[in-house]
């Protein structure tokens, strides 16, 4: 599978903010810092989306769109969209931000509710079992979103470690 493009659609703040042109979508979602925008980076294989070590820089669902040659489908083209959500567990500004990142991820799923559209639900392999990871699956759970957990920071563990998260997820 080859990345043809990838480039930044728009940042939204609510509903009316994301685009209705129907295409599937991914959306990337988990604990602030948890190394969403640097997975969606490493996917198109550019730096599309900004990072930053400091917790809490996506305060908006930030849209890209990706155009693809194979895959799982086969050969020929196909398109996706990647939303990059706010994280949650940490927000600059206390419970009034915190309050404004949930709206958005909220404002998200209530226009994007249908069966072409995936969660990527990313928990930190340094701390599997978070409560605030286990609040989200269930949120998202009870909203009917189809999700997938992805593991990152994974190079940040020993070999020790890493060969322990291995043998629990065969």
């Amino acid at each position: 599978m080859k990345v043809l493009d990838a480039r930044f659609v728009t940042s939204a703040v609510d509903a009316r903010g994301i685009p209705a042109d129907g295409i599937p979508h991914v959306a990337f979602v988990g604990r602030s810092n948890v190394g969403k925008s640097s997975l969606l980076n490493a996917l198109v294989k550019r730096d599309l989306a900004r990072t930053s070590a400091a917790a809490g820089k996506t305060r908006l669902a930030n849209l890209y769109k990706v155009t693809v040659d194979g895959g799982p489908g086969g050969p020929g083209q196909w398109t996706v969209c990647f939303a990059d959500l706010p994280g949650y567990g940490y927000a600059r500004g206390g419970a009034s931000s915190a309050d404004e990142l949930r709206a958005v991820a909220e404002a998200y799923y209530r226009e994007a509710m249908d069966a072409r559209r995936i969660t990527l639900l990313l928990v930190d392999a340094r701390h599997p079992g978070l409560e605030t990871d286990l609040a989200a699956a269930a949120w998202l759970d009870g909203m009917q979103v189809a999700r997938k957990i992805v593991a990152t920071k994974v190079d940040k563990l020993s070999r020790a470690e890493g060969a322990g998260l291995t043998a629990q997820a065969e």
